[in-house]
């Protein structure tokens, strides 16, 4: 519930290159998928997720630290999550060639074919 109330407080309180990412999300569908901001997973929050592709989409600024952005990283790629991060500074300056970046991942993804169940113990 915590995490909840956190999140919706995120929400409304996003920083700049947050919402200018946020505007390239909402005002199109990147490849057709759709992405919602300040997710809960787990003890974490990821800035923007896309369900579908399970790619998480981090705004980095001057408050993270490697430490403690490797062991959140480490925690949702081991959920099936793929973790993308981007400074402030290139969100701000550069958002065609953060959303080109999120674009060309997205469809990696997407088309890697999911695994296939194994077929074991079948006779």
């Amino acid at each position: 519930m915590i995490a909840r109330s956190r999140a919706r407080d995120m929400r409304s309180a996003m920083t700049d290159a947050e919402r200018k990412l946020w505007g390239q999300f909402s005002r199109k569908r990147i490849l057709g998928v759709r992405f919602r901001r300040q997710v809960p997973l787990g003890r974490y929050i990821g800035d923007f997720v896309c369900l579908p592709a399970r790619l998480i989409v981090e705004v980095d600024g001057g408050q993270h630290t490697a430490e403690r952005d490797a062991a959140r990283s480490a925690w949702l790629e081991s959920q099936g999550f793929v973790v993308m991060r981007f400074w402030t500074g290139d969100v701000l300056t550069g958002i065609d060639g953060v959303v080109e970046a999120i674009q060309a991942r997205i469809a990696r993804i997407l088309a890697t074919p999911p695994p296939t169940p194994s077929r074991k113990g079948r006779g």
